[in-house]
C-alpha cells in the first residue's frame, strides 16, 4: 500500500500528531457500565481467562470449565463444555424481573405501531417455536427467514434459537436468485416469508420473489411460511405445503416448548455474506461465544442498560441488526424499537421524531446515513427534543472526522460519547472502538482495540508497520465472537481467513488501517478497493474522504475505469456552490493533499448514490458505467432509479 504523507510531517493527510482528543463528559463516566482503565491491563495479564467476564453475564443450563480450546487453531472453541439456549437468555430468564417490560417497539412503514413485553415475547417465541416443530423443524435444521424488518422476524429467529435451529436470514431487498442460493448452499428446506412490503407508498410483491427462488432451487422445499403484512393490499396464493402464518401460530398459542440446551460450539446461525463480489460465503456463528461476546460489547461499548429505550437503525438482514438489533439488546433485558421504514419518509424529520417520540437513549447508525443528514442539514435535528441520548455509535464503514463531528454537535448536542465501531460479519461482534466511560475520542478513528483483542498492522512481508504508515489490518489472539468456520468447508475457511506466523494463527480482516502513537485505528477501507493510477495504488476510502472535506460535498464514491484512470461521483447539498466552483475545489483538494496522481479524470455529479438497503454504496454498478458496461442485477439497491439518471448523465457528457 502507497503511503501518502504530508512533506511537512511524514505523516498521511489529517493524521498528524495534533489529532483533536475528546474526554467523555463527566456525568456520563459517573453513570457508565464500565469506567475503569484498569480492565485494559486485566484482560492482558489474564487472557484468555479475562473473557469469563463476557461469559458470565449469560445463563448457563451446564457450566463452562474450559475458557479457550486452541488444540485445532484456528478453528477455536470458546467455552467448549457449556451448555446454554439463546433464546432462553434473550426472553425466558428476564421474566421474573421485567415481564411487563418493552422488549420491542415496533413502527411500522405507515406508522403502524405494535408492542411486545418480554411476557409477550416468550408466548409468541413459544408459538412460534410449537408451530415449527410441527412443520418437522429439528435441532441443527437450517430456517431461512427472508423477512423485512417487522416483528415476525426477530420472534422467529428466537424461535428457531429455541428449538436449536440455525436461522438464515436472508436481507429481504436481496432478488430471488440471491435467496435461491443462500438456501441452496445453507440446505435449507423451510422458508418463512411474507406477501410484501412497502417501498414508500408502493406494495411490493415479497410472495413472487420467494416463489420465483423456489423455482430455481434443486430440490422442493419442506414447508414454507407466509407472513401477511399488507392485508388487503395484495392477495397472494398459498400453495401446497404453503401455511398463513397468523393461522399457523394461532394453532399454537399457549403451548410452552422447552429451550434446547445447546452446546457453546453449536451453530446458532449462517449468514451469507452480501455478494455484491464474487461468490457469497456462508459464516457460521456459535452460540456461546458469539452469544457472550455480543452481549458484553452491548453493555460495555454501547453502554446499553435495561431501563434504557434503545435504537439500533441496521437492518436484521445484516450482521448489525442481529448482533446489535436482535440477541445483544434483549440478552440484557433492555426495550429495543424496531422500524420499518426509511430515514426520510415520510420526511426528514423522521428518525429525530422518533427518537424524541420513544425518549431513545442509545442510538446507532451507520456513517452513510450520517452523511445524508448532513446533505439535508442540521435543521431538522433542531426541531426536536434529543435530550433523552446519551450515546451515539456508528457502524458499517469509516467516518470522516467532517461526519463524526456533525454527529457530535448536531444529534449529541456535544453532550454524548461517539463510539465509532468496527467490526465484521464474520468477527460477529465489536473488536475496535473506544470504551465511553474510560477512553478519550478522536474523529476518524475507531480507537484502539477493545480489551482481550490483540491486533497488528503489517506490510505485505507480514511485517508491523511503523505508526501512520497504512498496512493489512490483522488479528493476532482469537475472540468470544469469531466466526466458527464456513459453510463451504475447512479449506475456503484457512484460505480466506488466516495465516500461519512465527506466534500462531492471525486472522486476516481484509480491510487496510494505519495506527497512531495512542494505540488508535484508523480504517482505511477495503485492501482490495484500491486504483491503480500511474502505478500507484491509491485506496478509494483516502480518495473519497478527501474529496468530502470540501465544503458543500456530503458524499463520494470513487472507482477507476478501463484506463485506470479516476472517475469521482459526488453529491452535494441543495444549496452548495455551483459545479464548476466544486469541480476545481475537489482537484484542488486531491492534489494538495494527496498529489497530482488523485486528480480525476471526470467528476459527476449526482443527487445520490447507488446504496443497498443496508446503506453500502455498490461501487461495482458506478464502475459499470465508468466504463460504459452494461450494468447488472439492480433488485438489491434501495434506489434502484438512480442508476439509470447517473448513466444517463455519463453517456451525456
Amino acid at each position: 500500500m502507497t503511503d501518502h504523507a504530508d512533506d511537512r510531517t511524514g505523516q498521511p493527510s489529517g493524521l498528524d500528531s495534533e489529532e483533536t482528543k475528546i474526554d467523555p463528559p463527566p456525568g456520563f463516566v459517573e453513570t457508565a457500565n464500565l469506567s475503569e482503565r484498569a480492565v485494559f491491563d486485566e484482560f492482558v495479564t489474564e487472557w484468555p481467562t479475562c473473557w469469563s467476564t463476557a461469559a458470565d453475564r449469560l445463563d448457563w443450563e451446564t457450566p463452562y470449565e474450559t475458557i479457550l480450546d486452541q488444540s485445532d487453531a484456528p478453528r477455536y472453541r470458546w467455552f467448549p463444555e457449556g451448555t446454554l439456549n439463546a433464546a432462553y437468555n434473550c426472553v425466558d430468564r428476564h421474566l421474573e424481573t421485567r415481564k411487563n417490560q418493552l422488549a420491542l417497539t415496533w413502527i411500522g412503514k405507515r406508522d403502524e405501531r405494535e408492542v411486545y413485553t418480554y411476557l409477550d415475547l416468550y408466548r409468541e417465541v413459544n408459538a412460534a417455536a410449537a408451530a415449527l416443530r410441527a412443520q418437522g423443524v429439528s435441532e441443527d435444521d437450517v430456517v431461512t427467514l427472508y423477512l423485512p424488518m417487522i416483528p415476525q422476524l426477530p420472534i422467529m429467529m428466537l424461535a428457531c434459537a429455541r428449538i436449536g435451529a440455525p436461522h438464515n436470514v436472508v436481507f429481504a431487498g436481496l432478488s430471488a436468485e440471491a435467496l435461491a442460493t443462500r438456501m441452496s448452499a445453507a440446505d435449507s428446506s423451510l422458508l418463512v416469508t411474507c406477501d410484501g412490503y412497502y417501498r414508500r407508498e408502493t406494495a411490493f410483491n415479497q410472495k413472487s420473489k420467494a416463489d420465483n427462488a423456489q423455482l430455481r432451487l434443486p430440490y422442493e422445499l419442506e414447508s414454507v411460511i407466509v407472513v401477511d403484512r399488507l392485508g388487503t393490499e395484495l392477495t397472494v396464493h398459498l400453495g401446497e405445503r404453503e401455511h398463513d402464518y397468523d393461522k399457523l401460530i394461532s394453532a399454537h398459542r399457549g403451548e410452552t416448548v422447552t429451550p434446547v440446551a445447546r452446546q457453546s460450539t453449536d451453530r446458532l446461525f449462517v449468514m451469507y455474506t452480501s455478494g455484491t463480489t464474487g461468490e457469497p460465503k456462508g459464516v457460521e456463528h456459535s452460540t456461546g461465544g458469539y452469544l457472550s461476546h455480543v452481549t458484553w460489547t452491548t453493555e460495555s461499548v454501547l453502554d446499553v442498560k435495561p431501563e434504557d429505550t434503545y435504537w439500533c437503525a441496521a437492518d436484521i438482514g445484516w450482521i448489525t441488526g442481529h448482533s446489535y438489533g436482535v440477541y445483544g439488546p434483549l440478552a440484557l433485558g433492555t426495550t429495543s424499537v424496531l422500524y420499518e421504514g426509511t430515514p426520510d419518509y415520510p420526511d426528514r424529520s423522521r428518525v429525530w421524531e422518533l427518537i424524541e417520540q420513544y425518549a431513545v437513549n442509545v442510538f446507532y447508525t451507520a456513517p452513510t446515513a450520517i452523511r445524508s443528514f448532513m446533505k439535508w442539514g442540521e435543521a431538522y435535528p433542531a426541531q426536536h427534543d434529543l435530550s433523552s441520548l446519551r450515546l451515539l455509535g456508528t457502524v458499517g464503514e469509516a467516518i470522516t472526522p467532517r461526519a463524526w463531528e456533525w454527529y457530535y454537535e448536531h444529534v449529541g448536542g456535544g453532550e454524548c460519547p461517539v463510539v465509532d465501531t468496527w467490526w465484521q460479519t464474520e468477527t460477529g461482534a465489536i473488536l475496535l472502538a473506544t470504551l465511553p466511560g474510560v477512553s478519550a475520542m478522536k474523529p476518524g478513528a475507531s480507537g484502539p482495540p477493545l480489551p482481550g483483542i490483540e491486533l497488528s498492522v503489517i506490510d505485505e512481508f507480514g511485517e508491523p508497520v511503523a505508526p501512520y504508515e497504512p498496512g493489512y489490518l490483522t488479528i493476532t489472539k482469537p475472540w468470544p465472537g469469531m466466526l466458527q468456520g464456513l459453510r463451504e468447508g475447512n479449506d475456503r475457511y484457512h484460505r480466506e481467513y488466516w495465516q500461519e506466523t512465527d506466534t500462531g494463527w492471525a486472522y486476516k480482516t481484509g480491510d487496510g488501517a494505519l495506527v497512531d502513537e495512542d494505540g488508535y485505528v484508523t480504517i482505511l477501507g477495503r485492501v482490495d478497493d484500491v486504483i491503480n493510477v500511474q502505478a500507484q495504488r491509491l485506496t478509494t476510502t483516502e480518495l473519497e474522504s478527501t474529496i468530502v472535506e470540501v465544503d458543500g460535498v456530503t458524499e463520494a464514491a470513487v472507482v477507476g475505469d478501463d484506463s485506470g484512470l479516476i472517475i469521482a461521483f459526488v453529491t452535494m447539498k441543495s444549496t452548495a456552490i455551483d459545479e464548476l466552483t466544486a469541480r476545481n475545489r475537489i482537484r484542488e483538494q486531491l492534489v494538495s493533499t494527496i498529489g497530482s496522481v488523485a486528480e480525476p479524470e471526470r467528476i459527476i455529479f449526482t443527487p445520490e448514490l447507488p446504496k443497498t438497503r443496508s446503506g453500502k454504496i455498490m461501487r461495482r454498478l458506478l464502475e459499470d458505467i465508468a466504463c460504459g458496461n452494461e450494468f447488472g442485477d439492480i433488485s438489491a439497491l434501495r434506489n434502484p432509479e438512480v442508476v439509470g439518471e447517473i448513466d444517463s448523465t455519463v453517456r451525456n457528457k
